[in-house]
């Protein structure tokens, strides 16, 4: 009898739990998000290829919030030399960010993920860019997007694997993607220090993607003929929905969901 009862029990707090996240309200009215980053992030201008679609997607699927809004200011080429206070690109994101931020009912967010193109031996704005320059010019970055929207949350996310031939414009090859992975660790304590010193602002985004795209390359990043043979950097539409994916869970728990 004993027995039957805890069955019962069980039962019913399953379909309890099943009814309440079936009837879950939003975190959120408003989501206003802007996305940092490179080409990865810009998504050749097409939005099939663009990780924020998937992602401001996979948000509203979720019920994270009544409306989410993106804009995307990745560029191809770019490094976080290109994105420091002062320079065109923060200018843009700071014209995004500055539409969102008047809206006072609406959580404002930055999505950021740099570092492929500063992990390049040489053809990119500052390459290679040393694990110290990293650090620094991140932490430039954040500090400026803190200082002027205080109440803004910004998630780090890391750059993603890229294959140790990659060898277009710019050279990367194995000695590149060494580099970027020593940048995880920056981004790792950067979260920390500014979790000390900023709480509630600054979080860490994906850790996933880059094992991911490690693994299944052939099938989720673009097959792209450079000067040491096909080479595999960009994701497909496959590999831009994952990539999305994954940056919307980050979001997500960087919103306490």
């Amino acid at each position: 009898m004993k027995n039957y009862s805890r069955r019962l029990t069980a039962i019913f707090l399953l379909i309890s739990i099943c009814i309440l996240g079936a009837f879950r309200l939003p975190a959120l009215k408003k989501l206003n998000i802007v996305f940092i980053g490179d080409s990865i992030t810009q998504g050749q201008d097409n939005p099939a290829l663009q990780p924020s679609v998937y992602a401001v997607n996979y948000l509203k699927e979720h019920n994270v919030a009544d409306t989410v809004q993106q804009a995307n200011r990745g560029i191809n080429g770019k490094t976080t030399l290109d994105y420091l206070p002062g320079e065109e690109l923060f200018t843009r994101v700071i014209g995004s960010a500055d539409e969102f931020y008047t809206d006072t009912t609406a959580q404002l967010l930055f999505s950021v993920m740099l570092g492929t193109n500063d992990s390049a031996i040489k053809g990119t704005h500052g390459a290679p860019v040393s694990v110290t320059d990293y650090d620094k010019n991140i932490t430039q970055i954040v500090d400026s997007l803190l200082k002027r929207y205080p109440n803004s949350k910004i998630v780090i996310n890391r750059p993603i694997w890229y294959s140790p031939n990659t060898y277009n414009g710019a050279m990367y090859l194995a000695e590149g993607l060494a580099r970027l992975q020593s940048y995880f660790p920056v981004i790792d304590d950067m979260v920390k220090r500014y979790g000390l010193n900023h709480p509630g602002h600054v979080f860490k985004g994906d850790t996933r993607a880059f094992k991911y795209f490690r693994k299944n390359f052939d099938k989720t990043l673009q097959h792209e003929q450079g000067r040491q043979g096909i080479f595999y950097l960009h994701p497909n539409s496959e590999g831009a929905a994952r990539l999305g994916e994954f940056w919307a869970r980050a979001i997500n728990k960087a919103l306490g969901n």
